[in-house]
Formats: structure tokens, sequence, C-alpha cells
């Protein structure tokens, strides 16, 4: 991997993470466009996702360094001596912070079980355009029919662990993390603009987790024959930091007054090129083994 194609991953990760149209499989696609010929792979998809992460880290560095600090009060017993005050029941910052636990172990869980599908068989473009598409219908539906009048002081246990397993299917590329989760918000009757904002806090410690648990892993293989190298792969982290950053303030401010309609057409459109591309011999439906 050159500089330059680090570069392009970089940005379409960038582009691409907090919109809900999947940047795992936009990674997946551009990556075997480009002239190296190659998928990028999963675990340099995961350890990009740190620079992604990394944005969110700092644009809500003051809401979770409030959640943080109302958990650990409510955790030692300065909200109330009892079991329910120490989980939260006084205050929705430390509900919030046992609600994004909560919702982690999904993904995690079932993220070490299907590792080897999530690395080859779950990255055939064939699926990955059925899930641009099926899940494109989902978010349409879930943006027309949903209340869009609860806020986040009012999730529940329930709704964290929906949200929890609506991450989880982004272990399949095309679903989209922020597409599955936005859209199960939705239809729990979330505003739009809840439901964005806790997608981006659901999916901390889950994209921090894998992308460190894959850098750890992945640490002897960069360089090697078909994988990109550790500086390709840091310079495209760092693009991906930059742009991640500027998306999730549009982003934030567009879904205070826009639907998700245009996604919804854009993930359609995006499955469409994927086939096409496939039935023209121009991209390969199972990823090249190193």
């Amino acid at each position: 991997m050159t500089w330059w194609e680090a570069v392009v991953l970089g940005l379409v990760q960038g582009l691409t993470e907090f919109l809900p149209i999947s940047s795992s499989a936009h990674l997946r696609v551009v990556g075997e466009l480009l002239p190296n010929g190659r998928d990028p792979g999963a675990a340099f998809t995961a350890i990009t996702q740190i620079g992604t992460e990394a944005a969110v880290l700092l644009y809500f560095r003051r809401d979770i360094a409030r959640i943080v600090v109302a958990w650990w009060r409510a955790l030692r017993g300065a909200d109330g001596p009892g079991w329910r005050a120490r989980l939260g029941e006084n205050d929705p910052d430390a509900r919030m912070a046992w609600w994004i636990a909560l919702g982690t172990v999904p993904i995690v869980a079932l993220g070490l079980t299907l590792e080897d599908s999530i690395k080859g068989p779950f990255r055939n473009l064939y699926l990955v355009a059925l899930t641009l598409a099926v899940f494109a219908v989902v978010l349409g539906v879930a943006d027309r029919v949903g209340a869009k009048r609860r806020t986040l002081d009012r999730l529940t246990v329930g709704h964290a662990v929906l949200y929890g397993l609506a991450q989880a299917l982004a272990l399949v590329p095309g679903v989209s993390r922020s597409g599955g989760t936005i859209s199960m918000g939705l239809l729990l009757g979330y505003t739009r603009e809840a439901a964005a904002r806790y997608s981006f806090l659901l999916a901390i410690p889950a994209v921090l987790g894998s992308g460190l648990q894959q850098l750890v892993t992945s640490l002897d293989g960069f360089g090697d024959p078909g994988q990109p190298s550790l500086p390709a792969t840091v310079l495209a982290t760092l693009v991906a930091f930059v742009v991640g950053y500027v998306v999730i303030i549009g982003f934030l401010r567009l879904v205070t007054t826009r639907s998700y309609q245009p996604f919804v057409v854009y993930r359609i459109v995006f499955a469409a090129v994927v086939v096409a591309l496939v039935l023209g011999g121009v991209l390969l439906a199972e990823a090249p083994v190193p």
C-alpha cells in the first residue's frame, strides 16, 4: 500500500464511519479498486476505526467526562447507598455509563465468536450488497414510522440491550454500525439526534477495543505480502481522525433538520454498483487471500 492509497482509504473511513452507509463496505470496495487491487482486510479496517473513534472522544469529551464522573459518584454511593442508586437510578448520566457497558456485550461476544467469519465469508461482496440494500429499507422504514419523541434520559435497560444487538449486526460489512443503531433508536421512538448521539457513544468501547486488539495481534504481520505496512496504516488512521471529526459536526447538524432518506437511496445505489462491478469482473466477490 502506497502513502497516497493510505490517504484515500483514511479519507474513505473518515467520511463513511459515522454516516449510516457502512465504512467497512466502502473500504472493502475502494481498497480493491485501488492499484494494489486488494481488500485491505478486517484488521486494517478495525485499526483505522481507532482514528474515527478518537474523533468521537474529542468531540464528546465533555459528555464523556460528565458520564464517567456521574458513574463513579453513583458507584461509590454518593447518590444513595442502595444498589438502585449505585446503578444510576437518581442520575441519567450514571445510567448512561451502565447502558453503554451493557450495550457493548453483544458485539464483544459475537465478535470473538465469529472472528474467522468476520475476516473471511462476511466480506463476500454479494453479502455486502445484500446487507446494504436490506438495511437501507430498514433505515427508511425506521425514519418514516419512528415517533421521534424520546430523549436519551429516557433510555431503559431493555432499549440498551436492543441497541447493543443492533450494533452487533455491523460485524457484517454493509450493515453499518451507525445505520443499525440509529435505525433501532428510531424504531424505539428516539429523536434523530438522540439516536445518532447514542450511536456514537455506544461505539466507543467496542470500536476502540477491537482496533487495539487488532493492532496488537497484527504487529508481526504488517508489511507482509498482501498486507498494509504499519506506516501506511498509521497514516490512514490519522487521516480518518481529522476527516471523521469534521463529519461528526456536519452529521449532527444535518440530522436535526433532515431525514435519512438520502442515505437510504445512496445505500441502494451503492449496492447495485457493487453487484454490477462484481458481475463485470472488476471486483472479486471473495476477498483475495494474501
